[in-house]
């Protein structure tokens, strides 16, 4: 159906419109070959197998992912796969490892791309970054993309609460003329709230300046800079940290998800109203020259390569965990273990 947003008019695919019903029919004869089980995968396969779903899991054996997929109830042999075993077998590829991973993988894969089967997606960069990555599928299969805007773990977590993640849905090649329902069909499967149309190009760019801006390169900036201003004027780190952080996350920013900003400001003291109203346009205007650098950046390609160079040698997890750790053990998180612990659920 078409909805406005704002005055823009978008195509979207509701849970009424395409229900659970119809998208099991959809794919009553296929087998989905879930690719990875890190971040994406034991949410998406996880949500597939409970809505009665025909799914498998190809992970490396004897890694620490193949035996999370074990401590899952995937069965070694009949629902837990070799990767290239796995590839064989599947009528769908969800192609789920890390952009680097699908890289190295995507020989493999290829080789198993047979006439009439689909390629999964649910992250635009293989493809959209074909020059790069080399990742140019054959031309008389489908290839289509399920976006949920959110981690693995919070998909798998709403839907366990009954409730739903929200999707982006592309179709970047109809090679059998069913790509349009196996795309909705699997968007609904893996638990999506609804389906909003995009394209592979706009996934990855959005997604790319997203997660390097608000979602998490940005709001760990502007924690660590209001949490330091605090500091240096004499607030202790419980003070500090529950100003910066644990006010937004627990109690502010749920009010803004159930229904807006505008309902969160009508929802706060008087004081705090007209401070944010003053403020927020000085944050707008100081904030947006660097999101405009971050999307050109996105736009011309060099995230991606930073990625790719990145993410692709072999040392990339120790270096990973020691940029991690230096965020761990800074004192602002270490403030927020201890506020964490304090939390009332939590005793």
């Amino acid at each position: 159906m078409k909805l406005k947003f704002g005055s823009t008019e978008e195509n979207v695919v509701t849970r009424e419109e395409f229900p659970l019903e119809k998208a099991r029919e959809v794919l009553k004869d296929e087998v989905i070959a879930v690719l990875g089980y890190g971040v994406q995968g034991p949410g998406q396969a996880l949500n597939l197998k409970d809505n009665g779903f025909n799914v498998i899991v190809g992970q490396r054996k004897g890694s620490k992912t193949w035996d999370k997929a074990v401590a899952d109830g995937w069965v070694p042999g009949e629902t837990l796969f070799e990767l290239e075993e796995a590839c064989e077998k599947g009528t769908i590829l969800q192609f789920l490892l890390s952009d680097a991973g699908q890289i190295a993988l995507w020989p493999t894969v290829k080789k198993h791309l047979t006439p009439g089967k689909a390629l999964y997606f649910s992250h635009g960069f293989g493809v959209t970054y074909k020059e790069k990555t080399g990742i140019i599928p054959p031309a008389d299969i489908d290839v289509i993309l399920v976006a949920p805007k959110g981690s693995g773990t919070s998909l798998r977590r709403m839907f366990v609460e009954g409730r739903g993640l929200n999707s982006s849905y592309a179709i970047y090649q109809d090679g059998t003329g069913k790509a349009y329902d196996r795309v909705v069909a699997l968007g609904i499967g893996v638990g999506s709230g609804y389906l909003f149309e995009t394209d592979f190009y706009r996934e990855v760019t959005s997604d790319l300046t997203g997660e390097r801006g608000t979602l998490m390169g940005a709001i760990q900036g502007i924690f660590a800079a209001q949490y330091e201003v605090l500091r240096s004027n004499g607030h202790t780190p419980s003070e500090a940290f529950n100003e910066t952080v644990e006010e937004l996350t627990q109690s502010l920013m749920p009010l803004v998800a159930e229904n807006g900003m505008d309902w969160m400001y009508a929802n706060c003291s008087t004081t705090a109203q007209r401070g944010a109203l003053d403020w927020w346009k000085p944050f707008r205007d100081a904030s947006k020259p660097v999101f405009e650098a971050l999307y050109e950046s996105v736009k011309s390609g060099k995230e991606a390569q930073k990625s790719i160079d990145s993410n692709s040698k072999e040392d990339y997890r120790v270096k990973l965990e020691a940029e991690l750790k230096e965020l761990r053990d800074s004192e602002m998180w270490q403030a927020g273990a201890v506020v964490r612990q304090l939390r009332p659920e939590n005793n």
